[in-house]
């Protein structure tokens, strides 16, 4: 498997835990205290850096730090939409599309060689 591929599918992963750790108590835990919440996010966090330490390791050794910062922007907002509109049942907006196209801009010139 190629160190893109390992990198990009850890990310992808990372980014799961690390949205529901931060979003997820806005739907789960409206009726507990917030450091109920930051508690039981720091435990869904430390998945995410099991997960996000060794992408970034593995993606270190062929892409640039700035290609491991975009590629992970990216990921975010790829994880994050269908999170909002599926999960948190939030409407779909013209801006994340926007959003979208300036990251792959971002994505052209920060891969462009």
């Amino acid at each position: 498997m190629s160190t893109l591929l390992k990198t990009t599918g850890l990310l992808v992963l990372s980014n799961c835990f690390m949205t529901f750790a931060w979003y997820g108590h806005l739907k789960n835990m409206s009726d507990k205290s917030w450091y109920i919440a930051a508690t039981v996010s720091w435990g869904i966090a430390f998945f995410e850096y099991m997960v996000q330490v060794p992408a970034n390791r593995i993606g270190y050794a062929s892409l640039s730090l700035a290609q491991l910062k975009v590629m992970q922007e990216v990921i975010t907002l790829m994880v994050f939409v269908p999170f909002a509109v599926i999960y948190m049942k939030q409407p779909i907006k013209l801006d994340y599309i926007w959003a979208g196209f300036c990251l792959m801009g971002a994505v052209y010139f920060i891969f462009r060689s």
